[in-house]
């Protein structure tokens, strides 16, 4: 088992190149699979007026709209395109999710990403799952503040662009196109799910990691946990749980201004959490019970044998009396002791020798 550890720079970077290039720094010393940022154009996210989220007032500043705040934070395409080469110096994979179609023709296209992860506030964005669906990449599908029936509906989205290059869907197709086998093979090929709770941070009750087995028995895709909580517990136990990737924020130093600095991990965390999910990894081995190598030695001193506990002379009959259950393991096991009770003895024995 091989859990996928993203880290989630998001625009941790404060909209500057060079906290961007250390972030990936950061996540590529920590050994992550994965650094993703997010890529967008603020024109084509939000309204001049749309109101910033109740956590993001708390971080940042009372008096700016969303679309401030998001303005502050965007990376130009050259900027991008260096993070791109960064990252491939750093041996770290770049991943970003697109926030409009034209950051996804930019991905795509320009720098020519293998894989995209689409946020859970997109999961009704249609014309951008059907782009990312025709585009043949692989997409990742964060399912937060999302009904089953809501999933069902991506998915169906997603698979009919899979399949038809040039049409526009409609709901007749949609509602059929998931009864097509061929339609969950390329779902199972090209397509990894998310389960994550929107909040930030994300209190540990309203986690619901069994959420994640409800969705591998519901869609039967690779299935992974997108983590708004506080610490490495809460995705470490994903990882026990058997998630196929791993999401977490993280950033150079929490106390910087910013929405998502709080809810993240710092590099030492990070560090942390990939040790430690990747420990759980190794941990889950095989689902066979036998004696481990680690073992061996440790079975002959832990185990019991029958041992003497009265002289006995040749031909004297083996009662009670005569055997002890101790250790070491090397000799007959306890569970034999019946069978020797009545047993006449082939040899002298003294205390203290294994039978």
């Amino acid at each position: 088992m091989k859990t996928q550890i993203i880290a989630e720079a998001g625009v941790n970077h404060n909209g500057d190149i060079r906290l961007a290039h250390e972030l990936v720094e950061i996540a590529a010393d920590a050994k992550a699979d994965a650094i993703k940022f997010q890529t967008f154009n603020t024109q084509q996210l939000v309204t001049p007026h749309a109101e910033k989220a109740h956590y993001q007032k708390q971080q940042t500043a009372d008096n700016e709209s969303q679309f401030e705040m998001l303005k502050k934070l965007e990376l130009t395409t050259n900027e991008y395109q260096q993070l791109f080469s960064f990252c491939q110096q750093q041996h770290i994979e770049f991943i970003s999710t697109p926030f409009d179609l034209d950051s996804a023709d930019f991905l795509l296209n320009n720098l020519k990403v293998k894989t995209v992860k689409v946020a859970s506030g997109d999961i009704t964005y249609g014309p951008l799952l059907l782009t990312l669906a025709r585009s043949g990449c692989q997409i990742i599908l964060s399912s937060g503040m999302s009904s089953l029936g809501e999933i069902e509906q991506a998915l169906a989205l997603i698979a009919f662009g899979m399949q038809h290059p040039n049409s526009h869907p409609n709901k007749e197709c949609l509602q059929t196109v998931l009864s097509d086998d061929k339609s969950w093979d390329l779902l199972r090929e090209n397509v990894q799910l998310l389960h994550c709770t929107s909040a930030y941070p994300a209190p540990i009750a309203s986690v619901n990691l069994a959420v994640m087995d409800t969705l591998r028995q519901a869609f039967g895709l690779a299935t992974g946990f997108s983590d708004h909580t506080v610490g490495i517990a809460i995705p470490t136990a994903a990882a026990a749980r058997g998630a196929d990737i791993i999401e977490k924020h993280f950033t150079i130093n929490k106390n910087m201004p910013g929405p998502d600095h709080k809810a993240s991990l710092d590099a030492y965390e990070l560090k942390q959490m990939v040790t430690a999910i990747k420990d759980v990894n190794l941990a889950m081995g095989q689902a066979y019970k036998r004696p481990t190598c680690a073992e061996i030695d440790n079975k002959h001193c832990g185990r019991r044998s029958l041992v003497i506990n009265t002289n006995i002379a040749t031909g004297d009959t083996i009662t009670a009396k005569h055997i002890h259950c101790l250790r070491p393991g090397h000799g007959i096991s306890p569970m034999d002791y019946w069978q020797q009770l009545g047993k006449k003895a082939d040899k002298p024995y003294t205390v203290g020798e294994l039978l």
